[in-house]
């Protein structure tokens, strides 16, 4: 077996200028070399695999270097170099804070920089994880870094400034590095395939960068696994399969479904994606960054805000154009109470499809109940009714006939004379045809075109009861006594301790059909908000689906804790005692008794 080296590894940069992402790091230690002002203490902190020990180990390299080049970088070529490369050079001295913790370690670092170097001008110390010591190993240090002799410099490296004492910092000269951008990483891998002789796709390189979140030490790693599955092609398809990661082609699809309320094209493309493997959160996750996108796009000055191919931003441009802001905003905020609420879910699959319904039908909502027409086919018109839709009603023989109003037939009706009879009464008009109610998928309007009745079930269920309402159902009286039976029924279902004495000291108030609930607390009100087959079991038990609930917080139900009885002293209850009875003076001073205070 060859001895294979990694990536990160391989092709670990040798030169300040080779550092990928940090040259505001690089270009101020080369002035600080330039101009001779070199601290005697660095603090690199920044994120995982942005290059601190990297930089850490060039400057220690530069510092020794015998024949520095004319922009102060190692030449390689020197004893002091070759030494470095070949992990050969005493001058230089690492050590891992997150293994070597304890005083004993800091006491032997500080027995090393007693000596003085042995070849070069500098010993440097590189300390990485530093913000793993102990804090009897910081104060131990701390008189050193302070001080140290002229020939030592202390390089420190961490992921966590903030566990660092501030006595370190104020000693140290900090360099922030920054997350790398998706660019940068994807030009420095491509100049990596090119010396690899490796045919890669620039969206498949995007997606390695994407994952590696501004770690290029990541996208490395990433790289050579893609390179170990696919060979010497790395494609696209290969990338999204081997990372789970969705293809972009499933969110461009539902978002065209939700725009022409095309509810079995975004269920069924939900189930492909299940069927693939992807949990649910993981493609709510993914709908959100996409619905982001367009917003994004929608904009031409937050265009740089958008980290995607080239190839890809021509698709979000065409998509954005159709889409409107407040549909994407409104579905972005359904996506977002979703992603939040996916881990209390108890049906995880149906809290996500209700999601996707309520954002297949949100232009219906923000129309005020139209129906929007698919796009390319006529608009869809709303059912009216008219005079042969609707036949009148004849009149009693004894009042004439009037025609309709012309809003309701198109030609006058004429009907036969009335038969000649006695004085007739005062003559009465016939009512116009009532219109003939239109579907309740056109005019149904989700939650009176409230707001927050976008993103709300409940919304959508008080519009279903008005619908029914304005249809004649009947309503079922209510008695407040059968209503608390059924609300103690429904808590003695429960098992949690909290929400059962919750609903149990809970005051119900009825008015016609719906159901005032007041508590004491917020947390009591959540407690019940949070049950939602409760109204469910109420309407049923009580035979009366138009049943509403609503929860109000009053702070005088609350019931005070009970006051601990006050601790009397002898004196006291002496007091007491001779107020209800006279005579107990008298017998203390016949019998000489004292009061034990």
């Amino acid at each position: 077996m060859s001895n294979f080296v990694v990536s990160a590894r391989k092709y670990r940069p040798q030169r300040f200028d080779s550092v990928v992402g940090q040259e505001h790091v690089s270009q101020t230690l080369k002035n600080a070399l330039q101009n001779d002002q070199l601290a005697h203490a660095f603090l690199f902190c920044g994120p995982r695999g942005v290059g601190k020990t990297t930089c850490a180990r060039i400057l220690a390299k530069v510092l020794n270097c015998q024949n520095l080049t004319e922009d102060y970088e190692a030449c390689n070529e020197c004893p002091s170099c070759k030494a470095f490369n070949d992990n050969a050079s005493f001058n230089i001295t690492e050590l891992d804070a997150a293994s070597n913790n304890s005083v004993e370690h800091i006491r032997a670092l500080i027995e090393q920089v007693r000596f003085q170097p042995q070849q070069g001008k500098y010993k440097v110390f590189i300390i990485d994880e530093v913000h793993m010591l102990s804090q009897q190993a910081f104060n131990a240090f701390l008189k050193t870094l302070e001080e140290p002799p002229p020939y030592a410099i202390f390089i420190l490296a961490t992921t966590e400034k903030h566990k660092i004492i501030p006595t370190i910092l104020s000693r140290c000269q900090i360099f922030d590095f920054r997350r790398i951008q998706v660019p940068a990483m994807i030009d420095h891998l491509q100049a990596i395939c090119q010396e690899e002789q490796i045919d890669a796709d620039r969206d498949a390189l995007h997606i390695i960068a994407q994952k590696a979140d501004g770690a290029l030490r990541d996208a490395l790693s990433i790289f050579d696994r893609m390179h170990s599955s696919s060979g010497k092609k790395i494609t696209y398809d290969d990338v999204i399969t081997n990372l789970n990661v969705l293809d972009y082609d499933y969110f461009f699809k539902i978002i065209d479904a939700f725009l022409i309320e095309d509810l079995s094209t975004v269920l069924l493309t939900f189930d492909d994606i299940q069927r693939k493997g992807f949990e649910a959160d993981l493609f709510i996750n993914g709908l959100a960054e996409h619905l982001r996108n367009l917003l994004v796009y929608k904009d031409p000055k937050t265009h740089t805000l958008l980290e995607v191919s080239d190839v890809l931003k021509g698709r979000y441009a065409q998509q954005a154009t159709n889409s409107p802001a407040a549909f994407l905003l409104s579905c972005l905020s359904i996506a977002n109470d979703c992603d939040v609420e996916y881990r209390m879910a108890r049906n995880k699959r149906l809290h996500v499809e209700m999601a996707l319904i309520k954002m297949v039908y949100i232009n219906r909502a923000l129309a005020g109940g139209e129906l929007p027409s698919p796009a390319g086919s006529a608009p869809l018109e709303k059912k009216t009714a008219d005079a042969s839709a609707a036949p009148v009603k004849p009149s009693p023989p004894a009042a004439p006939v009037q025609p309709p109003p012309a809003s309701v037939a198109s030609t006058p009706v004429n009907e036969p004379p009335a038969p000649p009879v006695a004085p007739p009464a005062a003559p009465q008009e016939s009512a116009p045809p009532a219109p003939a109610p239109a579907p309740t998928a056109n005019k149904l309007q989700l939650g009176g075109g409230k707001k927050n009745s976008l993103f709300s079930l409940d919304a959508i269920d008080e519009a279903v009861v008005k619908e029914q309402k304005q249809q004649g159902q009947d309503t079922v009286e209510l008695n407040l006594d059968e209503v608390k039976k059924s609300w103690l029924k429904y808590a003695e279902r429960l098992t949690s301790p909290a929400r059962k004495d919750t609903m149990v000291k809970a005051e119900l108030q009825l008015q016609e059909q719906e159901i005032t609930v007041v508590v004491a607390r917020k947390m009591g009100k959540e407690l019940i908000q949070q049950e939602k087959e409760l109204m469910s079991f109420m309407r049923q038990q009580l035979s009366s689906p138009h049943l509403t609930m609503k929860c109000i917080i009053d702070p005088s139900k609350q019931i005070e804790a009970p006051t601990k009885p006050k601790v009397l002293t002898p004196k006291e209850i002496y007091d007491e005692m001779r107020q209800s009875n006279s005579m107990i003076e008298e017998m203390r001073k016949r019998f000489d008794l004292g009061i034990d205070h």
